[in-house]
């Protein structure tokens, strides 16, 4: 009851709301699913908030695993106290707790231990008690020479061992320095010495200075990239002297006399030696979690946003993996992405095929009615643009529409095991062209199957932690998904998979059921599918659309389980169901609390009504995309004051990058988004947004281009 109360209160929800949602989750059922099917139970909490709350509740139940197994194995060692039990009890966070616990888990003893193990502990006890008496005449009661305190000296420096690992075990003491440090110090980040030439592209920090508690999450991770190639070193800046006072006085040590003289330079040492490096590193840490959680979070918000982009469509495409002395790799693929046809053309140099390029474009186009033509933005696809381009002007009959397309992962996608099941006798750049085709007709379904960090839509995504990074990307994956949902009868395994109650192993087995017996006519057939049982079915069935069914509302997002009163909204009013789909007029005049009962609450009557006046209806944007102006093909072709329209490929915290066609995209600063302050970038743009941008400065060598979206420029 207390982790549901503690996680009710960060979330600022109710108890019963977090209750209701962690006996969901810990039953089986997904967040999509109770985001969608269980509002009555959780009081409607949208799958942002589950998803904080299932992050929330791992953690606190590993913290509280965790706790438990240090207390045993503390009993174990004979060295867990009342009070230190108490103190594991209270801390709320694991890096505090690992802290607390590090030194009693070295099996080599610490020099305080040593030192305790000698009775210097009490040593160190009566020079508090008795400050007015002199240290060294205190310590000659204490040597043992057996145990390696043979004179005063050596006591008086155990007992200094211990004194100091009091202060570092002391949590509300170094809470306490560790908030002050944070509110005042500065991080000072400069060069090593030689390195100049080398990280030049790090020269912004060669002379860095800022409050370590204000440095965005993104020049952190720079700063921190930096570092670990040997190309910074940084270190905190604030006045050690006062800490050393403050220290003493929050240890509450006396200060008078000849013991109380001592222990201040024993607090002094302790803060010199041991205290001032471990709160440097605590607080660097403490920042690079800071930034590698907004990291995260930056990605994955850019990972929906590319995922949601809107879908061209079911139409005959041509897909081009552009490439200049190896050729241009071609494939044609129908309405569903099946493959038809593929070859290689070689327009540019050293070939020079242009002209046989042209014909050949033009001959796959005119067989396979070609819709779409979608041009991968690597290497050469200004050049194969042209080629289009001129392709589609000398046959204007061929009603295509021509698109440069981001082909981020189609690599990784071609070299995957899932792209060799499924081609296993096509080449890895063929493969490719499939990809860069398929993700014009529908991205969702396209790039689910390339492994997230190879998408591309990231900031420093390799210094963060990975395991985290996998675990909210894809959850964002499986959100976007059954955001959308899949057509049942031609959805690939991977998509099928990121279903709601889905996994590998059943997404096969529903591809197999229907490769077997033909397409699904209801939704009741899953039934069937081998190893699909009823929790598989209940979380999965909604999500999972059919054309043309049996049930007219197996093509909508209506469980299975509310079938019955979607139907008696439609016999109440002697109307047939097939009827009222779609008639808003008819709809928008129902009570939704004139047809709620024990079993379906307001909130699933809402949805449901909702549902039937646009059934299976698309979250995505329509189709849009972007002109690229003609001439303008690399970065020596910019020029500062030119207008031109480009694509959003990345959204960072300090700005975002668009492609405007010269094969390196540009950053439009944070400064520059709009004509008002802009907290984040998000707020603004999102990657796949079309937008239009002025060029504020090119830097050919650097590859850098400097964009604005102010309207004023």
């Amino acid at each position: 009851m207390e982790l549901t109360n503690q996680i009710a209160t960060e979330l600022g929800v109710k108890a019963q709301q977090v209750k209701a949602a962690i006996e969901l989750l810990d039953g089986g059922s997904t967040v999509p699913f109770i985001a969608r099917y269980r509002k009555e139970a959780t009081g409607a909490l949208d799958d942002a908030q589950l998803r904080q709350l299932e992050a929330r509740l791992d953690y606190l139940r590993a913290l509280a695993a965790r706790k438990q197994t240090i207390i045993e194995k503390l009993q174990q060692d004979g060295v867990l106290t009342p009070a230190l039990h108490q103190q594991i009890n209270q801390i709320s966070g694991k890096t505090e707790l690992e802290e607390l616990y590090q030194p009693f888990k070295s099996k080599r003893k610490t020099k305080a231990q040593i030192a305790i193990d000698a009775g210097l502990d009490k040593l160190l006890d009566q020079i508090i008690q008795k400050p007015d008496q002199q240290p060294y005449a205190l310590a000659k009661e204490f040597i043992c020479s057996d145990k390696g305190f043979s004179s005063k000296d050596d006591c008086l420096e155990g007992a200094q061992s211990v004194l100091t690992d009091r202060l570092l075990t002391d949590l509300k003491l170094q809470a306490e320095l560790k908030l002050r440090v944070w509110n005042e110090a500065k991080l000072k980040v400069s060069v090593s010495k030689g390195k100049e030439s080398e990280g030049s592209k790090f020269r912004d920090y060669f002379a860095h200075s800022e409050a370590i508690k204000s440095v965005p999450s993104h020049r952190m991770l720079a700063i921190l990239r930096g570092i670990n190639e040997g190309i910074l070193k940084s270190a905190l800046d604030f006045d050690e002297d006062r800490y050393k006072v403050f220290l003493s006085k929050m240890s509450r040590l006396p200060h008078y006399g000849p013991s109380g003289k001592w222990l201040t330079q024993a607090v002094h040492t302790a803060w010199q030696s041991r205290i001032k490096s471990k709160i440097t590193k605590d607080l660097i840490a403490k920042q690079k979690d800071t930034a590698e959680t907004e990291a995260i979070k930056v990605f994955s918000r850019n990972l929906h946003d590319l995922l949601l982009a809107a879908p061209a469509g079911a139409k005959t495409s041509l897909g081009l993996d552009p490439g200049l002395r190896t050729g241009v790799k071609v494939a044609v693929i129908d309405p569903t992405g099946r493959l038809l046809e593929h070859t290689t053309i070689y327009p540019h140099p050293p070939k020079n095929q242009w002209d046989q390029a042209i014909d050949k474009l033009f001959k796959l186009s005119k067989k396979h009615n070609v819709e779409l033509i979608s041009i991968g933005n690597g290497t050469g696809s200004r050049e194969t643009d042209k080629l289009v381009a001129e392709m589609l002007k000398q046959h204007d009959s061929i009603n295509a529409q021509k698109l440069i397309v981001s082909e981020a992962g189609a690599s990784v996608y071609s070299a995957s095991e899932l792209a060799t099941k499924e081609f296993p006798d096509l080449d890895v750049s063929i493969r490719g062209a499939v990809s860069i085709a398929r993700r014009l007709q529908d991205p969702l379904a396209e790039l689910v199957k390339i492994e997230p960090k190879a998408i591309g839509v990231g900031q420093y995504q390799h210094d963060v932690n990975q395991s985290e990074l996998n675990q909210a990307l894809e959850a964002v994956i499986e959100d976007c998904v059954n955001a959308v949902g899949v057509d049942l009868n031609s959805a690939s395994p991977a998509i099928l998979s990121r279903i709601s109650g889905l996994n590998t192993t059943l997404a096969n087995n529903i591809v197999a059921y229907r490769d077997h017996n033909g397409a699904f006519t209801s939704r009741t057939q899953l039934k069937k599918v081998a190893r699909l049982g009823p929790k598989a079915y209940e979380q999965a069935a909604a999500f999972l659309r059919i054309q043309n069914g049996k049930q007219v509302l197996d093509n909508s997002c209506v469980h299975p389980e509310a079938y019955s009163a979607a139907q008696r909204i439609a016999q109440e009013n002697q109307r047939s169901l097939g009827s009222i789909i779609g008639d808003s007029d008819f709809l928008q005049s129902l009570n939704p609390q004139d047809y709620t009962d024990s079993t379906f609450g307001l909130y699933t009557i809402k949805d449901i009504i909702k549902e039937l006046e646009k059934p299976a209806r698309d979250p995505r944007p329509d189709f849009k995309t972007a002109t690229l102006q003609d001439g303008i093909e690399s970065v020596s072709d910019l020029i500062e004051g030119m207008v031109l329209e480009g694509t959003v490929t990345n959204v960072t915290n300090f700005g975002a990058f668009v492609d405007v066609g010269v094969h390196q995209d540009g950053l439009v600063h944070i400064s520059q988004l709009a004509n008002r302050f802009v907290k984040d970038p998000h707020d603004v743009v999102k990657p796949g947004q079309i937008v239009s941008v002025k060029v504020l400065e090119v830097d050919p060598k650097r590859q850098r281009i400097s964009l604005s979206m102010r309207t004023e420029q």
